[in-house]
């Protein structure tokens, strides 16, 4: 046990977390995203939050993980499909969650479905998690943490 620290974020998402460095990108993934085999077919790790919303995951991580201040998207969601201008509730939810827990609050962008499947090949891990709202998929850049 430790202080401090949310109890969602299992031992091997901390140390993903930990080992993260200045830019590489985190995907929390929602119980429909095709998680394990993006991770498997691109190496990147993979980690199961079953029962957890993607809301509350982004929150936990955002507690400890900076997002970058030096680019100008440091956050993406999947646009909905049919509607790229609609904005569906859970989307509303993590910016609120971006707008009050990131040390670098930011607007979330929006890119098409396949666009946000390529970024997510090149992540540095997919938390899966079991959100059950559709659109429920987030991928966060980590920033420079600042003593």
């Amino acid at each position: 046990m430790l202080r401090n620290i949310n109890p969602l974020l299992s031992p091997e998402l901390l140390h993903i977390l930990a080992s993260m460095g200045h830019g590489d990108n985190l995907v929390i993934a929602d119980a429909n995203f095709p998680g394990e085999q993006i991770a498997r077919a691109n190496g990147c790790r993979y980690v199961r939050l079953d029962g957890i919303l993607a809301t509350d995951v982004l929150k936990a991580v955002l507690e400890l993980m900076p997002l970058d201040d030096f680019v100008k998207d440091p956050a993406y969601v999947m646009e909905m499909v049919g509607d790229a201008a609609e904005v569906p509730p859970v989307v509303t939810e993590f910016q609120t969650v971006i707008n009050e827990v990131a040390d670098n609050p930011a607007p979330i962008s929006a890119i098409e479905r396949f666009a946000f499947y390529d970024l997510s090949k090149q992540s540095y891990a997919i938390v899966q998690t079991g959100e059950r709202r559709l659109y429920g998929n987030i991928i966060v850049k980590k920033g420079v943490v600042r003593l």
